[in-house]
């Protein structure tokens, strides 16, 4: 794969071959990310469970304490109070039948995440289709189907984040920007990282964490020792 001088450049300044610990990594993620604008910081998490067993499922959501520097756009499905209160919030949209067939007919989908109270969910769920493949589906397991929906924005808009396993067993999770600096992004990686060690599953044996790299959009990825980590 053809990389660019500016990310050969950065490559250069980590050791391929060593494990950090998370001070480390997140200061080298910060000193090496190459573009002019202002980078995500993911994580990637490679666990020791199978995701195609029920019983070894790993997903949860966390308010990260230091935000994820992004802008989110929330719309929620509710009615009456919980529509007032969720609107009071700061939900950018907010409606019910409305906003499902505009979803449906228009192909609208200008938001990034979607709030339900669960007697919204009876029309929500004639979306399923196209909202599921997106990873936008309201999930009562995440927090976005409940019925304080006001709380829902709150959380959404001071920077929760949802973690899952894709089919690969890894998990990918933001947990901020570049210009948070070393000690705000090592906040944010100690917040998460104890959120899916708390989320460990009965059934998952051996070693939980087997890989964690961290990385910005357009870096290179810095290796973090699992064991350092439980």
């Amino acid at each position: 794969m053809f990389r660019g001088k500016k990310y050969t450049d950065s490559a250069k300044q980590i050791d391929k071959s060593a494990q950090y610990d998370p001070a480390e990594a997140l200061a080298l993620v910060v000193k090496t990310a190459p573009a002019k604008f202002d980078e995500t910081v993911e994580l990637h998490v490679k666990l020791g469970v199978d995701s195609r067993h029920a019983d070894q499922q790993v997903r949860g959501a966390i308010v990260l304490p230091n935000g994820t520097g992004k802008t989110v756009r929330i719309l929620v499905f509710a009615q009456g109070a919980q529509a007032e209160a969720a609107k009071e919030a700061g939900a950018d949209y907010v409606g019910g039948m409305d906003l499902v067939e505009k979803i449906q007919k228009e192909n609208w989908f200008d938001f990034d995440v979607v709030i339900a109270t669960p007697d919204m969910m009876k029309f929500v769920g004639r979306l399923g289709r196209v909202l599921g493949p997106k990873g936008l589906m309201p999930s009562p397991k995440s927090g976005t189907v409940t019925p304080n929906a006001a709380q829902a924005v709150q959380d959404a808009k001071a920077g929760k984040v949802e973690y899952r396993l894709d089919k690969t067993n890894i998990i990918h999770c933001p947990i901020g920007k570049v210009s948070f600096g070393p000690e705000k992004l090592e906040q944010n990686f100690s917040a998460l990282i104890g959120a899916i060690i708390k989320a460990k599953p009965a059934a998952a044996k051996g070693q939980y964490i087997r890989s964690c790299t961290v990385a910005s959009t357009m870096g290179p990825g810095v290796k973090i020792a699992p064991a350092k980590l439980v």
